[in-house]
């Protein structure tokens, strides 16, 4: 190679391309500067000018998984196994607000899907989900670790212990009835083909977006809709059967109403439910003491009873009671010869009587004086 090109390429590589390996960085060369190199002549060359080392990496012990009887490592079919799981990471660089990728692998093909949100969480984890459907199809069974979004925590209820089984979380819930497989892992080890393409993402996906000057979640997530068919064409794989066991989605069921949460909520006297210290009144009839709130990936909001959503709105506050007018007081006056006044009364009457002794004695003194 002429030594102007090496020059060339050491100079774009110091200045476009710092901090790419050779294997990135030579691709980067023929896809937007038109120069062809091979990986390892670009090696060679960074390393005579001290830009790159040579890197030498161990073996390291691992343990087979044993998911077939054959001993195969992968699963035989699309959609058999995804791996799915969160990775929190300096995405942009400090050009923007910290963020997750929550990612998704095949088992056997090694097919990635992958989105930025800006946290970890039940309605994100909703999301990616909705959106992996929409693309493949309802997977046979998801592998993921033990996440608080993923694995419930809490104690199981007395019902749960009647039908023998365990507190479900939100996710598990709504997985359960697509009738999606949980399997959680007990070692990020177990994971390994999720760990190793978010190690693969902080190499590669960073360094693409800065060169594109992405440091905004949007512009991310426009960006994976272009980086990851080409990634997949790359290095994915064909699996063992060709069969894919992807199933679409049935016919007349809502997936915005099982990716969401769910809670219960009892109804008023007044036709009103409280929610997260709110107040909403529900406007079409209904004899149910409880109804269903769903809280949508959207945003939005219904109340459900028996599957048929109910007219509402909120309300500020409940509207105060009409009090009656006061009625003007009237006061009881017990008679004296009420057991209340017998005292009083016995002492009136021998008043009354000394009084009329007194007029009498005066009449008859009168008579005999005439």
């Amino acid at each position: 190679m002429p030594e102007q090109i090496e020059n060339k390429v050491i100079a774009l590589y110091g200045k476009k391309y710092q901090g790419f390996g050779p294997t990135l960085a030579s691709g980067k060369l023929l896809e937007i500067d038109k120069i062809k190199i091979s990986d390892e002549t670009l090696r060679l060359w960074l390393i005579k000018k001290g830009e790159w080392q040579k890197q030498r990496r161990r073996k390291k012990h691992r343990s087979c998984r044993p998911c077939l009887p054959t001993g195969k490592k992968r699963k035989h079919y699309f959609g058999e196994t995804v791996q799915m799981d969160g990775s929190h990471h300096n995405w942009f660089e400090r050009r923007g607000e910290k963020c997750v990728l929550i990612g998704y692998i095949d088992d056997a093909t090694s097919t990635r899907f992958a989105r930025f949100y800006a946290y970890e969480g039940t309605m994100p984890a909703f999301d990616s989900l909705k959106r992996y459907i929409k693309r493949y199809g309802i997977p046979k069974s998801l592998y993921l670790d033990k996440h608080t979004t993923y694995k419930s925590t809490a104690k199981p209820t007395i019902e749960d212990e009647l039908n023998n089984r365990r507190h479900l979380s939100r996710f598990e819930r709504a997985a359960q009835e697509l009738g999606i497989e949980i399997i959680h892992a007990n070692s990020p080890q177990a994971k390994g083909r999720a760990e190793r393409s978010f190690k693969t993402y902080q190499d590669r996906l960073i360094k693409e977006m800065r060169l594109r000057g992405i440091s905004t979640i949007e512009e991310a997530n426009k960006f994976l809709k272009e980086f990851l068919p080409k990634h997949n064409k790359r290095f994915s794989i064909k699996p063992i059967e060709e069969d894919n066991l992807h199933r679409p989605l049935p016919e007349g069921i809502d997936l915005d109403a099982i990716l969401c949460i769910k809670t219960e909520h009892p109804v008023r006297g007044d036709f009103t439910i409280v929610r997260s210290k709110k107040l909403y009144q529900i406007l079409d009839k209904t004899i149910a003491r409880k109804v269903t709130v769903q809280e949508r990936v959207n945003g939005k909001i219904y109340i459900v009873y028996k599957g048929r959503r109910l007219r509402y709105k909120a309300i500020a506050a409940r509207p105060p009671k009409e009090k009656p007018e006061p009625k003007p007081r009237k006061i009881y006056r017990p008679p004296m010869e009420h057991p209340w006044k017998r005292p009083l009364y016995g002492r009136r009457l021998a008043k009354e009587k000394a009084l009329l002794q007194s007029k009498k004695d005066r009449e008859e003194l009168a008579l005999v004086e005439v």
